[in-house]
């Protein structure tokens, strides 16, 4: 959720260390700080409370900022209010000792505790400081040790970098279950909490793995077993982002860009994948599997968070109905601490934008340990879930800056419905079905652009006219109850003075139906698909109680005009893919409606692109 950034080599840090602080800026945060070495040798922190670039004009202030060495630091609080105190870098009691940290340490109230009676003085809230001054504790001129010593004594999780006045040309680096890759350069290493922030700096990556720990020098590097010190050859990475894909370009915010790439987004997601004239999908990250392993399967759970989880409950009814396995959807947070009856012939998927989130890695870890086949749907290419699943499906949707998922929410549920032709003709499905299914994955992209190219103008408008409305009811069933939920929740994400539900149409009248007046608009997912006339009903209740209705229908429905107020017309296609149509216009009232309220719709207030907290 934070964002970490490390510099050391021959050039200036405090340029790489904004410029990155910048990009990770989309993980959310509330204040920012930077460390870098000064020409008197000694280490220079700066913080401030708030935006990046209030920091960057702190430092503009600054004399001898330039160094060839520096960490810096996005925060998004979880121990401490957001302040320029609680802000990172924190050091210990001499400022000699200088540290960043994502994540959390569980234990820290107790060591805190010790390390007061002790002697040490704190001057933040937060769990990090505990860690630099528990390293202060241990140091004796050699820094990676006071390191492995200290991480021995902390329970949680952590991606750290630590630099020290005493030993102050390398930078040491920690990792347990927070993301932190390595750049490298010619004679300069870059650390960051993703490529994103590396882009165009380094050609080569190295993502470190749980209990591992970096020494970084302008010259080398070597990374260690934090549990028994060997020393581990890591595998380099090439970075395939490009910078102009973590620009904005032509748009005002990443938002938009992001939804209006979607038809790319489709394309790349079913590239080579599918092969229409046999009603066959290949997909290369599963062949690799015993393929009677896969025909054995029994049962299918999908664990995930957020956006991703309404994406799994989509995939719950399509491997259902048409590959005919028994299918769960579970909520990562929650799932990981039930006692599910999982066995060798139960599948768990995993669907995480980032490949990072706390919740959905731990719940597919403790799966893993049970015996059950760990399988991955991810967008982030060598991510703690792609590296920890069995087998598993890259997005490849290209980077996604917005807080809201959007386009990757589209490639999750294609993706998921390429995963149910492919087991699904492993079983009952015939190869009509299978073609039928195919034909109409591949006519997707031309679909999706359609949808955003004749509805922009139309939701614009709508937006302007609905801004002023502080509730929303989402309204959806079988495939399309998901995107209910989805709308809704992107809703509540970039325009934050709304309040939006998502519900199945026949849970309405269960409660919903009490709030329903003129100033309650409905939003109705209703294309013509095999529960059209139970929505129609929902319609007739909403009016009967003066509710406004907007509608998202399929084209050539001339009827629904007599009962609502606004009609957005999606184009036909099979049932099982409408809520790949349908989100669409749920994702432009969203962002059009958080622009006319002023919101910062790339960032939401609180929240942050990547949860690797729990």
């Amino acid at each position: 959720m934070c964002g970490i950034a490390g510099y050391v080599g021959k050039n200036n840090a405090s340029e790489f260390l904004l410029e990155a602080l910048k990009r990770l800026e989309y993980r959310g945060y509330d204040s920012a700080g930077i460390t870098v070495l000064d020409k008197n040798g000694v280490f220079k922190c700066v913080k401030s409370a708030g935006k990046v670039s209030a920091l960057e004009k702190k430092i503009k202030s600054e004399d001898s900022i330039s160094s060839p060495i520096g960490i810096a630091h996005t925060r998004w609080a979880t121990h401490g209010h957001p302040s320029e105190s609680n802000a990172h870098p924190h050091c210990d009691c001499k400022e000699n000792i200088f540290i960043v940290h994502n994540g959390i340490i569980e234990n820290y109230k107790i060591l805190k505790e010790s390390l007061i009676k002790e002697g040490h003085r704190f001057k933040s809230e937060t769990d990090t400081e505990v860690i630099a001054h528990l390293i202060e504790k241990y140091f004796n001129d050699n820094l990676e040790k006071a390191v492995l010593k200290t991480l021995k004594q902390i329970k949680g999780t952590y991606a750290l970098a630590v630099v020290c006045r005493d030993n102050p040309h390398k930078i040491v680096v920690a990792k347990k279950s927070s993301p932190l890759v390595i750049g490298i350069g010619e004679n300069e290493y870059f650390i960051a909490s993703d490529p994103s922030a590396i882009v165009g700096r380094a050609d080569k990556i190295i993502y470190l793995d749980g209990n591992e720990l970096g020494i970084i020098t302008a010259g080398d590097f070597k990374i260690v077993s934090t549990i028994n010190n060997s020393q581990i050859n890591k595998n380099q990475h090439q970075i395939d982002l490009e910078i102009s894909e973590i620009q904005k370009g032509s748009y005002d915010n990443f938002l938009l860009k992001e939804i209006f790439e979607s038809p790319e987004t489709a394309k790349n997601s079913t590239r080579g994948r599918i092969i229409p004239e046999e009603g066959l999908v290949k997909l290369g990250g599963l062949d690799v599997l015993d393929q009677n392993k896969l025909r054995e399967i029994k049962r299918i759970i999908i664990i995930a968070c957020g956006t991703a989880n309404h994406a799994g409950q989509v995939g719950e009814y399509m491997l259902e109905e048409y590959a005919g396995i028994p299918t769960e959807v579970e909520l990562s947070s929650e799932f990981r601490y039930r006692k599910p009856i999982i066995d060798s012939r139960t599948a768990v998927i995993a669907i995480s934008q980032s490949g990072e989130t706390a919740d959905t890695l731990a719940s597919l870890m403790e799966t893993k340990r049970k015996g059950a086949l760990a399988l991955g749907i991810v967008n982030a290419v060598g991510s703690a879930i792609a590296r920890e699943t069995d087998a598993g499906v890259y997005n490849h949707a290209g980077p996604e800056i917005s807080v809201a998922s959007t386009k990757v929410f589209i490639s999750q549920v294609i993706v998921l419905s390429l995963l149910t032709v492919y087991l699904g003709r492993m079983r009952e499905m015939s190869m009509v079905m299978g073609k039928r299914i195919t034909e109409e994955i591949k006519n997707l992209p031309a679909l999706i652009e359609k949808v955003l190219r004749n509805n922009d103008s139309q939701i614009k408008n709508l937006a302007k006219k609905y801004s002023g409305y502080r509730n929303f009811l989402f309204l959806g069933r079988k495939y399309n109850y998901p995107i209910a939920k989805e709308g809704a929740l992107k809703l509540k994400e970039v325009a934050y003075y709304i309040h939006a539900e998502g519900y199945a149409g026949g849970a309405m009248k269960h409660g919903p139906i009490a709030m329903i007046d003129e100033n309650f608009p409905c939003i109705f997912i209703i294309p013509n698909d095999s529960v059209y006339k139970k929505m129609w009903n929902n319609m007739e209740e909403v009016k009967a109680r003066n509710g406004k209705i907007i509608a998202v229908a399929t084209e050539g429905n001339e009827e629904i005009k007599k009962i609502a107020d606004e009609v957005i017309y999606i184009p036909k296609t099979l049932e099982m893919l409408t809520p790949i149509l349908s989100a669409l216009p749920l994702y432009l009232f969203a962002a059009y409606i958080g622009v006319e309220l002023g919101c910062d719709v790339d960032k939401p207030r609180n929240l942050a692109k990547s949860v690797t907290v729990e």
